[in-house]
């Protein structure tokens, strides 16, 4: 009886001791939450595309002969009407000295046909001269002066060729490397010679599918505007693949009549000022279309976003720091922020940061945190 009471007493004191050393409780994690940002916003589409020159083109000679002179060096900014290249005129100029005689021996031909005609004309009056002399004087004098008009035209092309062995700028652009050397010998209207590429403004060209289409040409109407005639003036934003350029500031001025029916997707053009020369014909670029008219959007930053197969979700905190997930149809980017298109109305408080440290049902300690209007 004795041993079974101290048996129970050693029991009782172990309990006791196991009670008074268990470890305390964990305290709920520490997270950052926040409401979402509402503030009006235009959604917009993202799209990748290239830039293309206005004006392009391959300057050939006009005329044939050996090339003289180089004008310019390689890949300047050439203006319209600047000398680029130089062909031998020796053989032009020959050409046109050869066309000056012919013209004053047609010349002279027709003032001595002229006079034999009047001279004509006054012997037939008086019965001295036949009829038949007269029309051959007459035809002699037709012929001189269809000699001195032939004569005017050799001219005129002589130096025309001429002035074609100066090549010319034909636009004020960017010019490419010379592809011939001095002394090679240049096919009249077959030998490229270089490539001027206008520079300011440039086009931005890319391809839109069949759906962004619709909600584009549906938004112009509702502003007034036509998607067919100019794109319905669009600005729009660009920005370079390196991101480290400004985004650049350009206006939709151009679509296709017809949607490819291969891919389903139509070409738009934008005009992009270029005043830096930063942008060059062939650089890729991501533009910004806007998608939608101004509303009142709900934002989140991305790292408050979670994905749970292949749903997008969101935690949500309530009064008691009770833990809760919430499903979210996210869209495009807008001031560094992911807007969510369905699933918020704003008022709710998300958590931002520790995402880790969370799950549905579990307590946590937020610590309240405002979205700038702008994410850094």
């Amino acid at each position: 009886m004795i041993a079974a009471t101290l048996a129970l007493l050693l029991t009782g004191c172990k309990d006791e001791g196991a009670v008074a050393n268990a470890p305390a409780a964990p305290p709920p994690p520490q997270v950052t939450v926040a409401k979402p940002l509402v503030k009006p916003i235009v959604e917009d589409d993202e799209f990748v595309g290239r830039f293309a020159a206005v004006s392009e083109v391959e300057v050939r000679a006009r005329v044939g002969g050996y090339l003289e002179l180089i004008e310019f060096e390689d890949g300047q900014i050439v203006q319209e009407g600047d000398l680029l290249f130089t062909i031998d005129p020796r053989p032009f100029e020959t050409a046109l000295g050869q066309a000056q005689a012919e013209l004053d021996s047609a010349q002279a031909e027709l003032t001595y046909s002229r006079s034999e005609l009047a001279r004509a004309e006054e012997l037939i009056s008086r019965g001295n001269i036949s009829q038949q002399a007269r029309d051959e004087r007459r035809q002699a004098f037709l012929s001189a002066q269809a000699r001195v008009a032939a004569a005017k035209a050799a001219i005129a092309r002589a130096e025309l060729d001429l002035e074609y062995t100066q090549i010319r700028a034909p636009l004020t652009g960017r010019i490419d490397r010379n592809y011939v050397s001095e002394g090679n010998l240049v096919e009249a209207n077959e030998t490229v010679l270089t490539n001027i590429v206008s520079t300011d403004p440039i086009y931005f060209y890319f391809d839109i599918d069949e759906r962004s289409f619709l909600a584009y040409a549906r938004n112009a109407r509702e502003r007034g505007a036509n998607l067919q005639e100019g794109s319905g003036g669009l600005n729009v934003t660009i920005r370079l693949s390196d991101d480290r350029e400004a985004p650049f500031e350009g206006t939709l001025d151009f679509s296709e009549n017809r949607l490819d029916p291969d891919s389903g997707t139509m070409r738009v053009r934008a005009l992009v000022p270029n005043p830096d020369l930063i942008l060059q014909p062939g650089l890729f670029g991501r533009v910004n279309v806007p998608g939608s008219l101004p509303y009142d959007g709900i934002l989140l930053p991305d790292e408050a976003i979670a994905s749970d197969q292949n749903k997008r979700i969101v935690y949500l905190v309530d009064d008691q720091g009770l833990v809760s997930a919430k499903e979210v149809r996210p869209g495009p980017r807008i001031d560094g922020y992911r807007v969510i298109r369905e699933g918020l109305s704003g008022e709710e408080t998300i958590v931002v940061n520790g995402l880790m440290r969370v799950r549905p049902g579990v307590t946590v300690s937020p610590q309240m945190t405002e979205l700038p209007a702008v994410a850094e």
